[in-house]
């Protein structure tokens, strides 16, 4: 039994960044094993938040590589995330990996792929998981259409998402960087 988590998203405005995740943990496709994961969390000092989607155990092995990326880079964002990229890509165990990760600090936010990619999004707003594409539609509208916070924002998509995915639930985890 395969068990995954689903949406994160992450939204900058205003010198702000959120990243929102939903807490559902899914086993398959039909069955919710639980509802209150936590699948974004702050990493070296707090300088560093991650949200991560996929397969759970995978999301946690790739969320700890990070963090010993981020030591040894000293808490350079774009390095740890090349390096982790890196690793992923060429080390066998973690080549096998099921997860896609947002990473973010004060300056930028990146998204860390299964295939070994590190992108750089544009448009103040990004979104991974099964629901990520209803959550980046509704922050894309919301940030084009109103004066809403990034949290706002990231708040109200995650609502629109879990309105529409039935991966992705309204117990969400906020972190706002």
């Amino acid at each position: 039994m395969e068990l995954r988590g689903t949406t994160i998203i992450a939204v900058k405005r205003d010198n702000k960044t959120v990243i929102a995740g939903d807490g559902q943990v899914t086993a398959g496709e039909s069955v919710i094993m639980k509802g209150n994961a936590v699948k974004v969390r702050r990493l070296y000092d707090s300088k560093v938040v991650v949200g991560f989607a996929g397969s759970v155990a995978d999301a946690f092995t790739l969320s700890t590589k990070f963090e010993e990326m981020l030591q040894k880079h000293s808490g350079n964002l774009l390095r740890s995330a090349v390096a982790l990229a890196q690793s992923w890509r060429t080390d066998r165990a973690l080549g096998k990996l099921q997860a896609m990760m947002i990473v973010a600090d004060k300056e930028r936010f990146l998204v860390i792929s299964g295939d070994g990619n590190v992108i750089e999004p544009d448009g103040g707003c990004v979104a991974i998981g099964s629901g990520g594409n209803y959550a980046l539609a509704a922050a894309k509208a919301l940030l084009k259409n109103t004066n809403m916070s990034a949290k706002e924002v990231a708040k109200e998509a995650m609502s629109v998402a879990s309105d529409i995915c039935i991966f992705t639930n309204k117990n969400l985890t906020i972190e706002e960087i």
